[in-house]
């Protein structure tokens, strides 16, 4: 079983992912990463090249993928994070609700400005107004974000090992037990 991170660019989601997976002695899987070695190319270059539909159908087979890996009866589980946009597609909010505790990482586009302007890797902010283009994306795609969590971690500006805390905590009284993370917990 899988604790999977959903939520805006630059939200934290690979960040705190790693940090977890780190804490709970778990493996760690980014579906970007998992992606761009796959396609043999980075993310902005493929969706430069080939557009943003075909990455969604390659970033859907990827996040059915690494659900079945990680739901396997062998398993060991692990935290998954995947991109901004996987939530997109019906059916990835599906796959990821059930293969895993779903944990959105809730961001104001204001913050994330603050934690983005000086990037230029993320092919969606690359516009005139990317301030503008986060609160769009954020309209978009907070209620697929909620619909696909089954825990909503509000970001704010605490330590990566705060969050790491607040999501533990959340877990733990909602009965899961993180400590050995088994494909025997189901989320609900």
């Amino acid at each position: 079983m899988f604790l999977s991170f959903v939520g805006m660019p630059g939200s934290g989601k690979s960040t705190v992912g790693r940090h977890l997976a780190r804490r709970l002695h778990l493996p760690f899987h980014d579906s970007d990463h998992v992606i761009e070695q796959r396609i043999g190319c980075s993310i902005r270059e493929f969706f430069e090249r080939e557009g943003e539909d075909r990455f969604r159908e390659i970033e859907a087979d990827t996040i059915a993928s690494l659900c079945l890996q990680g739901s396997a009866p062998d398993g060991p589980g692990g935290v998954l994070s995947t991109g901004g946009g996987a939530v997109l597609r019906e059916a990835n909010r599906q796959q990821l609700r059930s293969c895993s505790h779903a944990i959105y990482l809730r961001t104001t586009p204001e913050e994330l400005m603050r934690r983005l302007k000086r990037d230029t890797h993320r092919p969606l902010l690359q516009t005139s107004d990317p301030l503008q283009r986060l609160r769009d994306l954020y309209v978009q795609r907070d209620p697929l974000y909620r619909e696909t969590a089954h825990f909503v971690v509000e970001t704010g500006r605490p330590s990566v090992s705060s969050l790491a805390n607040i999501i533990v905590t959340q877990l733990e009284l909602a009965g899961i037990q993180v400590e050995g993370l088994t494909t025997t917990s189901r989320p609900s």
